[in-house]
């Protein structure tokens, strides 16, 4: 029976994910930093026929315990087949308006604690034949983009990292999936750091308008059952993934006149 993994599970594509896999008869962890928010999803999972759910909420910005909580992960699974690295913050603030508290807070969600969470599960994936590492990026981490500088460089640092792990171990029989969202229907947006470390609180038009996290999930779990290693997943904006490939400067112009919202 598949051991799976999912931090961000309580809502958009790691909820959307941890439904697929609970029916295919997986057993789930589910990691998000709010208890509340992940009680009605497991309850869905073990709905859906999950083989077995268990709950583990955590604040990922306190990186000090993140090797406690990986082994908790490992312990009541009997050892995970899946981790999927998903949890993660925006911004909707330029360069001068993002404080270094709120670039480190950023960096700390989304790339230190999946850091963490990774060096501490692969020599034990290593040492039962291998395991899947997917990784939740964003176009924003194959190019910069207004209002995201602290999100972008943390998305960036990602493949940087998760490219070099997978150069490393594929031969152990690791596998790294980077998961390279577009724009996907999901609450970041209203999550996302504004100003003064509030929350942004808005549904921005372009998350409303995009795929569905249902649609995004297929599309990913299909992806990491095969061992691919990167899978795009949205609609027209990843078109900007392939114009910064082959005309770097029409990106660039691009990116200062796209809508950031």
């Amino acid at each position: 029976m598949l051991a799976v993994w999912i931090t961000g599970a309580s809502s958009g594509i790691g909820e959307a994910c941890a439904y697929r896999y609970a029916a295919e008869g997986a057993r789930l962890v589910l990691t998000s930093s709010s208890a509340d928010r992940l009680e009605p999803v497991a309850a869905k999972c073990r709905d859906l026929g999950a083989g077995e759910v268990t709950v583990l909420p955590y604040d990922l910005t306190c990186l000090d315990g993140i090797d406690t909580l990986t082994e908790k992960a490992w312990e009541v699974t009997g050892g995970i087949d899946i981790v999927m690295l998903n949890a993660g913050i925006s911004q909707r603030t330029n360069v001068e308006d993002t404080s270094m508290d709120m670039v480190r807070k950023i960096m700390e969600i989304n790339y230190f604690a999946p850091v963490s969470i990774a060096k501490v599960l692969l020599p034990k994936m290593i040492a039962r034949g291998g395991g899947k590492i997917a990784v939740t990026t964003s176009i924003a981490g194959r190019f910069g983009f207004p209002l995201r500088c602290g999100y972008s460089s943390s998305k960036f640092a990602l493949y940087g990292f998760f490219e070099s792990l997978q150069a490393e171990y594929y031969d152990a029989g690791i596998r790294v999936t980077l998961v390279c969202p577009g724009r996907v229907c999901t609450n970041i947006s209203k999550y996302a750091l504004d100003k003064g470390g509030r929350q942004h609180g808005v549904m921005d038009p372009g998350q409303a308008g995009g795929m569905s996290a249902e649609a995004a999930a297929r599309v990913i779990t299909r992806a990491v059952a095969k061992g691919r290693r990167e899978v795009l997943v949205g609609r027209k904006e990843l078109l900007m993934v392939y114009i910064k490939r082959f005309f770097p400067g029409l990106c660039a112009i691009l990116s200062r006149k796209l809508n950031p919202m």
